[in-house]
């Protein structure tokens, strides 16, 4: 090839960068990645903040940490439970998502005020469900099974032991917020067939990842709108009746102590405190000394009913014997000083 272009060459060249056949020749620079973006759906809009999904996230982490306890005594085999995600959804759309095959286990749930609420839906992926009960029967729990797997009687009655251990825990990670009563229901082996709840009510699925060994399966909770609506009423109205009241203690404590302002209380002031004996007691006379053992400034405490209440220094005003309050005596349970 010839060091030197000619000037035939050069004009083709020129004439190929014009075209635009030297741009299409040129690799083409990689594009840089989009981020993706869910589609909201104006036609059915969120209907929890998200201050409720974080509060039930907390729930339900404290919920995984007890499940892995439970799992580890229950299998005897190193387990871990964590939430994944916590999403709003139809109902439609969870059902949908499972299989013909899959089983789900129905919830009966009380709330304090006994009001009728659907009930709670638990499914456990085949492959977890299986190598539990693999581990139950026996077995060492990796014998994989596929999520078209078709549970036998046994089988079933077994799920059914397993999950109640989980339902169990639900009304303890809720203890702090209110009473919730939870009740094995039934395991139901055809999800379509169920019409608890319906298919256009808003759910809120809770999403756990459970680690048990080598196997690793998903587990979901189901909890319909419909209970969650009432659980966060019963919620702001217990916040509200507290605030009330701490307000009502306010003005009783005001009252109280309106009426009791006018009462007599006797007030003493301690110099200080001596131990003698019986014998020096009988011999004291007129003009003796009893020494103290206090420092000359010291403070002196100041008694109220027979309780200490201040330290002060002893003085002279309008030419009477007095106590210059100094500071307060804080006892172990006083949390505020007056």
């Amino acid at each position: 090839m010839a060091d030197v272009l000619s000037q035939s060459q050069i004009d083709a060249l020129l004439n190929s960068m014009q075209n635009g056949d030297a741009d299409s020749s040129a690799p083409e620079e990689p594009k840089k990645d989009e981020k993706e973006y869910k589609k909201y759906d104006f036609f059915s809009p969120k209907k929890y903040t998200k201050d409720k999904l974080k509060m039930l996230r907390s729930i339900y982490d404290n919920y995984s940490r007890i499940a892995t306890s439970q799992l580890n005594g229950l299998f005897r085999i190193a387990s871990e439970v964590e939430v994944v995600g916590v999403e709003e959804q139809r109902y439609y759309e969870f059902g949908n998502a499972l299989n013909e095959t899959d089983v789900i286990t129905l919830v009966n749930v009380e709330l304090q005020d006994e009001s009728t609420n659907p009930p709670m839906v638990f499914h456990i992926s085949p492959i977890l469900m299986g190598a539990m009960i693999d581990r139950m029967l026996g077995g060492t729990g990796t014998d994989m099974v596929d999520m078209s797997y078709i549970y036998t009687d046994v089988e079933l009655d077994l799920y059914a032991k397993i999950i109640r251990y989980l339902i169990a825990i639900t009304g303890d990670v809720w203890a702090n917020y209110t009473q919730v009563k939870t009740e094995f229901d039934r395991v139901e082996d055809n999800p379509s067939m169920f019409q608890g709840i319906s298919v256009d009510e808003t759910v809120v699925i809770i999403m756990l990842k459970i680690q048990m060994g080598e196997v690793e399966g998903a587990m979901n909770i189901c909890i319909p709108g419909t209970l969650l609506s009432n659980i966060f009423e019963i919620i702001d109205k217990t916040k509200h009746l507290a605030n009330k009241g701490m307000q009502a203690l306010r003005s009783n404590r005001e009252d109280i102590l309106e009426n009791i302002r006018e009462s007599k209380m006797d007030v003493m002031a301690q110099l200080g405190v001596a131990q003698l004996s019986l014998d020096d007691v009988y011999n004291l006379h007129v003009g003796d000394v009893i020494d103290l053992n206090k420092p000359q400034n010291s403070l002196i405490s100041l008694y109220i009913e027979g309780q200490p209440w201040f330290n002060g220094q002893l003085g002279v005003h309008n030419k009477n014997l007095a106590v210059k309050i100094e500071d307060r005596i804080l006892r172990p349970n006083d949390d505020v000083a007056v």
